[in-house]
């Protein structure tokens, strides 16, 4: 039902996709997104669609809900299945096709913002997407600032046809970033219609949200974080490993391991923690920007989300990116290290013990990413509200704006 054709629009509705078929950053960038548009935003109401398993584990803000589909995992050869129901792959993703397409069609959304994946998980939200675009919602489609390397990127995109349906379908483009950083849609060779519908935001700053934990470990320590951990168990080795080296680093250590890593890779990791004086270990934190906050320097591989918040607390930063099985944090990592707002070690030098002991005990003493000065860095949701502003105006009377971001 459209609900503005039975004169129902006082309110205003967006809908957000994000596939999630493993670990946190598109739920956390989506999350962020949301809490961000409603704080400026009244009388509107954002609502999720993700696949995250771990989704019922953070909290939202009011007028910021979500709808769980069914989950699938991505296995090593590239083929997907379902996480828990044991059905065939094809009955889990006509499922959540149902879901989606459904839930659109109730909702009724005045922009839907699909995350990354142009015509969602193997085509899922195709049929919400047109069935939407004859209604007249506003279609967004949302990338984060480097996607894979153009060797594996362009096929994909090919092989899943994605540039006509972007071209075709959508009405713009966010790129969360900057173009002087990394284009995303470089190797692609959009159109020039692509290209005039796209928009650098810049990248989405985070904060202590309400509620985080009062009690922070004591400093100085260095935060050492996963994301959500499932390739994480490399780094948390290597850090470990330079903890118990003859020449350990200074700066006492907290480790994230994240939701997903392998319980047999969490056993580990708590029984040489256990026996190590300053480090300590958790497997997952809710308010981990708190702990940003607090950090004396920031060690990780280098995600998306995690990149944000390395700018916005404005944390020394070691990157170590992994490159299976895409080389998207390499890409990150490597231009960031250029432009001088982090140090990187490979996963090979990250192995040496005393190569990283070093590079730990330096990293209190590097400047801060706030030392490089880049115009419109964390301008994301400066634009983003902006954007969306006059997205709604253009649609009738949208609700009144505060000043300010999330």
């Amino acid at each position: 039902m459209d609900r503005r054709a039975h004169g129902m629009a006082a309110d205003r509705r967006i809908l957000i996709y994000s596939h999630d078929s493993f670990g946190l950053g598109h739920l956390r960038r989506c999350r962020a997104i949301a809490h961000a548009l409603v704080e400026a935003h009244k009388g509107l109401s954002v609502l999720i669609l993700s696949g995250s398993p771990i989704i019922g584990s953070f909290d939202f803000r009011a007028r910021v809900d979500f709808v769980r589909v069914p989950g699938v995992i991505k296995l090593r050869n590239g083929e997907y299945t379902s996480l828990n129901l044991l059905i065939d792959i094809e009955q889990t993703l006509a499922m959540r096709g149902s879901i989606i397409r459904h839930t659109a069609d109730i909702f009724d959304p005045d922009v839907f913002i699909v995350d990354k994946e142009p015509l969602g998980l193997r085509g899922e939200v195709l049929d919400t997407l047109l069935m939407l675009k004859a209604r007249g919602t506003h279609l967004v489609l949302g990338l984060r600032d480097v996607l894979d390397e153009s060797a594996l990127l362009v096929p994909e995109w090919r092989r899943k046809r994605a540039m006509p349906v972007v071209n075709e379908v959508y009405d713009e483009i966010w790129v969360y970033g900057l173009a002087e950083v990394f284009d995303p849609l470089a190797a692609l060779e959009p159109s020039p219609a692509v290209r005039a519908k796209t928009t650098f935001t810049g990248y989405l700053p985070r904060s202590v949200a309400p509620g985080a934990p009062a009690e922070l470990p004591e400093a100085p320590y260095l935060l050492v974080t996963t994301g959500g951990g499932g390739d994480g168990a490399a780094l948390i080795d290597a850090v470990l490993a330079a903890y118990e080296s003859p020449r350990p680093p200074s700066p006492a250590a907290v480790l994230v391991l994240g939701p997903f890593m392998a319980p047999e890779d969490q056993a580990r990791t708590a029984e040489r923690v256990a026996r190590l004086e300053r480090v300590s270990a958790t497997v997952f934190e809710s308010h981990i920007e708190a702990l940003y906050a607090g950090a004396a320097g920031v060690v990780a591989m280098g995600g998306y989300n995690t990149f944000c918040e390395i700018l916005s607390f404005d944390k020394p930063a070691l990157i170590v990116p992994r490159t299976i099985p895409r080389k998207e944090q390499l890409i990150r990592a490597n231009r960031a290290r250029e432009l001088g707002l982090v140090d990187m070690l490979t996963d090979e030098a990250a192995r040496d013990p005393a190569t990283m002991a070093a590079a730990l005990e330096r990293l209190p003493r590097r400047p801060p990413p706030s030392a490089v000065v880049i115009p419109g860095l964390l301008d994301g949701f400066t634009n983003l509200n902006r954007m969306m502003t006059d997205t709604l105006a253009a649609r009738g009377a949208a609700p009144a704006a505060r000043t300010g971001t999330a």
